[in-house]
């Protein structure tokens, strides 16, 4: 009988990330409104906050000038660097006067790189519309061109896409993914757009989309200027002061790799996960809903083989393939790995064990550098 509601509880605990995931799934779309033909093209600044970045600058901004359909500015900001970063956007802008590169100010105390950066960028960026992404994001030629077409059919006055996620070696398969699994099946994207509520904040710190009077309207960068976690942060910054923000699909109009190699993967996810789930008020009930949902149904499928239980048998199989479905769903979706899908539980595990690290090494004080920055 225990094996049996332990079966169940693992079924109950698939089953609610499973049924986000697939009813999710039909409100996070792609921009596909094209632009009015009739319209003005729209003027937008491309902000490029750029530290070390020589291996990746070039592409980001070659696909970004390859925009369509919009008056564009590359502006890129040197973070510093140590590498050839400037060199490499200095070439550029003089090929192409749509191509500024500045010089990053001393930081602060108190601010994080990143979002220093981003404030200098929006303070010399000459259009109104304001989009940052990363230095290892590549755009395709609409893609501009249909988020300002979706921010202005919705309104949404921050709007942020989920890029493609380019990923090489087995970790980055296993973990990468994880995004998609934690957003769709476990944001109620339905009420995200009914409420200003912060809690409701979600975004992708790769690429934001906003107004320049939207975005001094919710502080700039200034509000989370000592957050990792921008994908987070900004949008609850935004809502905080009554503007909505949204998300959509970017799997066809932007792609990212991240991180490459299990080092990068590790340190990633642990940089700036005290922000999100790796806090004491949610990690224990993240961790009883990951590990309930992906690892207890293999539990309780080998103890009904060891107890001859078919009842808890084909309650256990049925969970694992309700645990399964998303990552399943997301890489026909999202082209992901079929590797990753196979790897699930081991990755929710590894993912889990992350969150406990980060939780504790933020109880400790130790933090994780990065770009040579802590």
């Amino acid at each position: 009988m225990i094996g049996i509601l332990l079966a169940l509880t693992g079924l109950i605990l698939a089953s609610i990330p499973a049924a986000m995931f697939v009813g999710n799934l039909r409100l996070f779309l792609p921009p596909t409104r094209p632009r009015d033909p009739a319209a003005a093209p729209p003027r937008v600044s491309l902000l490029i906050p750029a530290r070390d970045e020589e291996t990746a600058i070039a592409a980001a901004i070659q696909t970004g000038l390859a925009s369509r359909d919009v008056d564009l500015e590359v502006v890129v900001l040197d973070d510093h660097s140590t590498d050839q970063t400037a060199a490499i956007v200095t070439d550029w802008a003089a090929q192409d006067q749509r191509v500024r590169l500045i010089s990053g100010r001393e930081l602060p105390a108190g601010w994080n790189g990143k979002q220093f950066a981003c404030a200098q960028l929006a303070q010399s960026a000459r259009h109104e519309r304001l989009v940052f992404i990363d230095a290892d994001v590549r755009l395709e030629p609409d893609a501009l061109a249909r988020l300002i077409a979706h921010q202005d059919a919705t309104g949404a006055a921050l709007l942020s896409a989920f890029p493609h996620q380019v990923t090489g070696t087995w970790l980055e398969r296993w973990l990468i993914p994880m995004m998609h699994f934690i957003l769709l099946g476990f944001l109620p994207i339905a009420r995200m757009r009914q409420s200003r509520n912060p809690a409701y904040a979600a975004g992708c710190g790769q690429l934001f989309l906003t107004a320049r009077a939207d975005y001094q309207a919710a502080g700039t960068h200034e509000v989370i200027r000592g957050s990792r976690h921008d994908g987070l942060k900004l949008p609850a910054a935004y809502r905080r002061a009554g503007l909505a923000t949204d998300i959509v699909d970017g799997t066809r109009i932007a792609s990212c790799r991240m991180y490459r190699g299990a080092g990068q993967v590790v340190r990633g996810l642990l940089k700036n996960a005290s922000e999100g789930i790796a806090s004491p008020r949610l990690i224990i009930p993240f961790s009883a809903l990951l590990l309930g949902g992906s690892l207890l149904p293999w539990i309780t499928l080998v103890g009904s083989i060891l107890e001859r239980s078919p009842v808890a048998f084909s309650i256990s199989l049925v969970a694992l393939a309700l645990a399964h479905l998303p990552r399943a769903l997301a890489a026909q979706r999202f082209r992901q790995s079929w590797f990753g899908v196979l790897c699930h539980t081991p990755a929710v595990v590894s993912f889990v064990a992350l969150q406990w690290v980060a939780l504790f090494n933020s109880l400790s004080g130790r933090q994780v550098a990065w770009r040579g920055r802590s």
